[in-house]
């Protein structure tokens, strides 16, 4: 879920020497790719399916192995993607075994206020959500309605929909971002537990930033940059948002709010 945390995480974990951690990965569009050619280029079709199948596995597996091997002698890989979680079934396959998952979420409302701040931010540049000519993006709440109905946020919603319908929420691990700010050595235990692993103690006064991302590339310059200390944020979603992009969003996706233990009061 884009500004829920994740990056937070994952430089958090970075402090453990064991780790090595990704920012946003294209690891499972390389996966994606072999996926498409194994799915349609007559050359596999024309094989035993059962056989292909199992080299294409095989393949994706090998091939994710050297992947970090090129990167990194690190035991441990955390690699950073929106889209693990949706396929839970495909990596259960590659791997032969059920994976490791943790999923960053955060209150809905915030996530979108963070997003406008971000837009209003840079009154000098085009910004591409923004267009006076079809009227779209031209409001806080148009603004809003976009990004719950396209990428990265809609299509977060999306995945995490699918993942709850799929029953994969049962074994995955959700943090949200209020209980890693309020209560980090709380919050990592419970981590390195999912994972199997022994505890670690990190520095939560002062988390440096070793992901590097040029988010001129995302179209949000500062998407993933985060702050040194964890500490809790406070909610400003309303002054930000107004009452009608707050009432649309609690009404519309309540199911969110529901899933993930966040309140939501009538305005």
């Amino acid at each position: 879920m884009p500004r829920a945390g994740s990056t937070l995480l994952q430089n958090i974990l970075a402090q453990n020497s064991d780790f090595y951690v990704t920012p946003t990965s294209g690891l499972l569009d390389l996966i994606f790719g072999a996926r498409l050619n194994y799915t349609n280029s007559p050359e596999f079709k024309a094989q035993d399916a059962a056989t292909m199948k199992k080299a294409f596995l095989a393949f994706s597996r090998a091939g994710m192995e050297a992947y970090f091997k090129a990167l990194t002698d690190k035991p441990y890989i955390l690699d950073k993607s929106r889209g693990w979680g949706v396929h839970f079934d495909l990596l259960s396959l590659i791997f032969d075994e059920e994976p490791k998952i943790i999923c960053m979420v955060r209150d809905l409302r915030q996530i979108l206020a963070s997003m406008e701040v971000k837009f209003r931010q840079s009154p000098d540049k085009h910004r591409p959500i923004e267009n006076h000519v079809n009227l779209s993006g031209t409001t806080t709440l148009k603004r809003v309605v976009v990004h719950l109905q396209t990428a990265p946020v809609g299509l977060a919603l999306d995945r995490l929909a699918e993942v709850h319908q799929r029953g994969w929420n049962k074994k995955i691990l959700f943090v949200r971002y209020e209980d890693l700010t309020a209560q980090p050595k709380q919050t990592l235990e419970k981590i390195y537990s999912y994972m199997g692993l022994p505890g670690y103690q990190h520095n939560f006064q002062q988390v440096d930033q070793v992901t590097d991302e040029d988010d001129k590339i995302h179209g949000i310059p500062g998407l993933h940059d985060i702050r040194p200390v964890v500490e809790p944020l406070t909610h400003s979603y309303l002054p930000i948002l107004g009452k009608d992009a707050v009432r649309f969003v609690q009404n519309n996706y309540a199911w969110y709010f529901t899933a993930f233990g966040y309140q939501t009061n009538p305005v």
